[in-house]
């Protein structure tokens, strides 16, 4: 079977890796010359290689760690992996201690949680536990913040404010309830380890794109990098990708690429499709790299930062250095950023002097992803896998139970290259 993957990021990886395993002949599309889509590496013009944005993945992304595994990439090797750990520069926040199984380790991490009242840490607990007796689910219009009105102030600005704008790139009035509420149960409340952060310590790339391509071409797959498919057209029941024919064809291209490739094929049966992915909204992710950064508090590899959207924007910092990168090196992540290129540095540069103080930083390079994820607010409608007979879609905004993650891409990827 001749099987077209439409897009490189790691949506399309998985998807090539899982068909060439089934025997396939695969060609890989990609409009970039660099694999990877929104996790990506970049080069600064100072030679300095970075992502286009910070990516975390955390213990409970299976499917992502079994195939970094499968293409020759060992997540130890390039993961530094650490308990979930939300501090502050002033030494407030939670963090959940190693060693103990779900749900201990969190219950030890509310009783620990640095300047937390008992009123904070019981409201928490008691949250919690509701949301476990009724099976993490919640009505589908609720929002985080509707789901979370019996917290305490500071439980919404130390623990659920920073975990839902990771997770779902949304503050908590807009964001999904239910889809937080699945986060929270396959990250804190199932296995051991799942709630564990993995940060990065080489470019993204060496975490999955280059293997994963050379793991492909080592198997005869042909891969077009730096080449956008022009147009997609059914003959019969084979496709048309510009001027090959394919038994089937995969598009892990954003949504609204996907849309523009199904448009061009005029298939009648792909109308609700087309539909739900054209009306898709889109949150920015924005990260700032800067030079001449001292080391974090502790020595830690990554800080939370109380965050204001307009005044203090970013919501995390990382010590590169710590992370693989060059000396001084730190990178602020601004989740849902809405603030203009040169107000937005502006505004990070004096939330660092305040919170961590740091003077004399540069800005090395900001790496703006203005479509960076869907907006996962309550009852979205996400377009399906299937568009049409050997025509799928996969990519982290396509339906499934999580927010635009890589888990939830990759497994996306490997879901639309079964038979």
């Amino acid at each position: 079977m001749r099987t077209a993957v439409i897009g490189a990021g790691w949506a399309g990886l998985a998807a090539a890796v899982r068909a060439a395993q089934a025997g396939e002949a695969v060609t890989l599309f990609e409009a970039a010359r660099t694999p990877g889509g929104r996790a990506r590496r970049v080069v600064a013009e100072d030679g300095t290689v970075l992502d286009n944005g910070q990516h975390i993945l955390i213990g409970a992304y299976r499917a992502t760690l079994a195939l970094m595994r499968e293409v020759g990439v060992p997540p130890d090797a390039v993961l530094l992996r650490m308990p979930l750990a939300l501090r502050f520069a002033d030494g407030g926040g939670l963090e959940v201690p190693a060693g103990l199984k779900p749900p201990m380790d969190l219950l030890a991490g509310i009783w620990g949680a640095r300047g937390w009242t008992l009123r904070d840490k019981y409201g928490l607990v008691r949250a919690a536990l509701q949301w476990r007796l009724r099976g993490f689910a919640c009505a589908p219009g609720h929002s985080v913040a509707d789901l979370c009105a019996p917290l305490s102030a500071r439980v919404m600005a130390e623990l659920i404010e920073p975990l839902c704008v990771s997770a779902l790139n949304v503050p908590p009035g807009r964001a999904s309830g239910a889809v937080f509420l699945r986060v929270l149960r396959d990250a804190l409340f199932g296995e051991a380890g799942g709630a564990d952060l993995l940060l990065p310590r080489a470019d993204l790339g060496a975490l999955l794109p280059d293997a994963a391509l050379a793991w492909l071409t080592a198997r005869g797959a042909q891969t077009a990098l730096g080449r956008r498919v022009q147009s997609l057209a059914r003959e019969g029941a084979r496709w048309r990708v510009d001027e090959a024919l394919f038994d089937r064809v995969l598009l892990a291209t954003p949504a609204w690429e996907s849309a523009r490739l199904v448009q061009q094929a005029r298939l009648p049966e792909a109308a609700e499709w087309l539909g739900a992915a054209r009306a898709l909204g889109h949150e920015a992710i924005a990260t700032v790299y800067v030079t001449n950064a001292g080391p974090l508090p502790g020595g830690r590899p990554m800080c939370a930062l109380r965050s204001d959207p307009h005044r203090a924007p970013a919501q995390f910092v990382f010590d590169r250095a710590r992370l693989g990168g060059p000396a001084g090196l730190a990178a602020f992540v601004v989740s849902a950023s809405t603030l203009a290129r040169d107000e937005l540095q502006a505004r990070v540069l004096a939330q660092a002097q305040v919170q961590l103080g740091w003077s004399g930083l540069r800005v090395l390079q900001t790496l703006v992803e203005k479509r960076a994820t869907f907006a996962c607010t309550p009852e979205v409608q996400r377009p399906g896998m299937e568009i049409a007979p050997g025509l799928r879609a996969c990519g982290d905004y396509v339906a499934g139970p999580y927010p635009a993650t890589l888990e939830g891409a990759v497994l996306s990827g490997a879901a639309a290259a079964r038979p």
